[in-house]
């Protein structure tokens, strides 16, 4: 059990320093030029990319964000099985499965809280994603299916985004029946998901959120005053 959770706090620290790195901040600024920290939304997730730096920094973004997620947790998953204690599996009915969950919280929350940006960082949706693929595939369909009925129709990334984290806990609660030692770390990462997008709800509400569009060669850049940055998606 001593080894299990020493790999385990590894796995956690590790998985939080590999998600914190911005790839949406560093593809901007070496295809672009563009500090997105400083133009749209302030934001360094996929749609300011794409409105800032183009489709080509936005996709690589969104790849490598995915990839990340998904990298992080398919390894702790392997190192985790080599020191596996007797009789304990990552049957995600099991107790064993919290372990991963904790590294899925840590890849999210490493996102949210880049320590390379000040403990600054992105909304925690790709990154998500690519987490849940490597955790429990089904999972991260069911997070597509939530984004999308609400993206596609409305173009709005933002409501999305807060369906798919909203639902994310009744998902696991009442269709995979995660334990609550599982469910609980997933659960948390949901709360700050929504907490991360507190002022898209509010334009949401206002009719003021943009809808996701990709910039052009032409398209001007609009400098973000500090008081502004963050604000969008």
């Amino acid at each position: 059990m001593d080894a299990f959770l020493v790999v385990l706090a590894a796995c956690l620290a590790g998985s939080f320093a590999l998600c914190g790195v911005p790839f949406g901040l560093i593809f901007a600024q070496r295809l672009s030029g563009v500090d997105v920290r400083e133009v749209g939304s302030g934001n360094i997730g996929m749609t300011n990319v794409a409105r800032s730096a183009g489709g080509s920094a936005a996709a690589l973004t969104f790849a490598c964000d995915v990839g990340k997620g998904t990298l992080s947790v398919a390894l702790s998953r392997l190192l985790l099985g080599l020191v596996l204690p007797e009789g304990v599996t990552f049957d995600v009915t099991a107790p064993g499965f919290a372990a991963l969950t904790l590294v899925y919280a840590c890849c999210v929350l490493g996102h949210v809280f880049s320590p390379y940006l000040g403990f600054h960082g992105g909304k925690g949706i790709s990154v998500g994603f690519g987490a849940a693929l490597a955790l429990h595939w089904p999972i991260a369909l069911g997070l597509v299916a939530c984004f999308l009925v609400l993206t596609l129709p409305t173009r709005y990334i933002s409501a999305g985004s807060l369906a798919a984290a909203i639902l994310l806990p009744v998902q696991v609660l009442f269709l995979w029946h995660l334990t609550p030692w599982a469910a609980a770390p997933i659960c948390a990462v949901s709360a700050v998901v929504v907490w991360a997008h507190r002022s898209n709800i509010v334009k949401l509400m206002r009719g003021q959120e943009s809808r996701f569009s990709v910039k052009s060669g032409s398209s001007s850049r609009r400098r973000v005053p500090p008081t502004e940055r963050r604000d969008g998606e």
